[in-house]
């Protein structure tokens, strides 16, 4: 059986080409692709060599995808023809996994909304480390993909009030479209006066950085208030120019929290 899947031949290329679906073993599952979903942060990335993110070629991008199940082995157990199923999988036509690394969906979700439970999860563990408290005001640096994803769940674990900050006004337009109780411009003549007015003058208890900027986790060090946690959610892409640990840290009493997906719990641990 012929697929067709996403390829990085080389650095910064794309192409689509065709390969021979693997035969199902006895404790497989074949599912054809509904849905993929590009994570443009993590994927740009490692197409583009970016520091941090050098891996090899030719390399098969992805890691959320939506698809139904079309086969099952003779001893795979929990799923039968026709189940919907997320998995951290790429984007390709078809797939054959284990059942343990599948979650059932339900029709009535659309595929293009469950797609995005990688990247929801991403975001919500990093939100999680942060500890919100009831009515603690809690900023989130850039308004990309992930950033507005941990701006929601913010909002949902009790912060208030919820700050989005990006460079782009579209993004921020967008931010208090879908939740945000402010959304400012870090380049607006009035930005600190303005997070000082939000805050009474106390800064944000919590800052997430999810711009993936390295510029971006001094500015995170210094918009954070007096013993505020800071959250480095997105993967920096190079090195942060010298921070000043002693003032803008030390003194602080600032709490940072690295946030990446790989420390993750795979399972519940309670």
């Amino acid at each position: 059986m012929k697929g067709q899947r996403v390829v990085w031949p080389s650095r910064a290329k794309v192409e689509i080409e065709e390969f021979e679906v693997p035969t199902l073993g006895d404790n497989d599952i074949l599912v054809a692709t509904e849905c993929s979903l590009i994570s443009p942060g993590t994927e740009r990335a490692f197409l583009l060599g970016l520091p941090n993110a050098q891996g090899g070629y030719p390399s098969y991008p992805g890691y959320s995808n939506v698809g139904r199940v079309v086969e099952v082995g003779d001893n795979a157990k929990g799923f039968a023809i026709g189940d919907r199923v997320a998995s951290s999988r790429g984007h390709a036509s078809h797939f054959v996994a284990s059942p343990d690394s599948l979650i059932k969906i339900t029709d009535s979700v659309l595929g293009e909304e469950a797609v995005f439970f990688n990247l929801c999860a991403i975001s919500l563990q990093g939100v999680r480390k942060a500890r919100i408290e009831l009515g603690e005001p809690a900023l989130v640096l850039g308004q990309g993909l992930i950033g507005l994803l941990a701006m929601q769940l913010t909002r949902l674990s009790g912060a208030l009030p919820v700050i989005g900050v990006d460079l782009a006004d579209s993004r921020l337009k967008l931010a208090e479209a879908i939740g945000a109780d402010y959304a400012l411009n870090p380049n607006s003549p009035d930005f600190e006066k303005s997070l000082a007015e939000i805050t009474k003058g106390n800064g944000p208890a919590v800052v997430i950085e999810s711009t993936g900027n390295p510029e971006a986790v001094n500015t995170a060090f210094k918009l954070a208030g007096w013993c505020g946690r800071v959250v480095l959610l997105a993967s920096t892409r190079g090195e942060t120019s010298p921070v000043n640990f002693y003032r803008d840290v030390h003194k602080k009493g600032l709490t940072v929290l690295g946030a990446h997906n790989s420390v993750r719990p795979r399972q519940e641990s309670s």
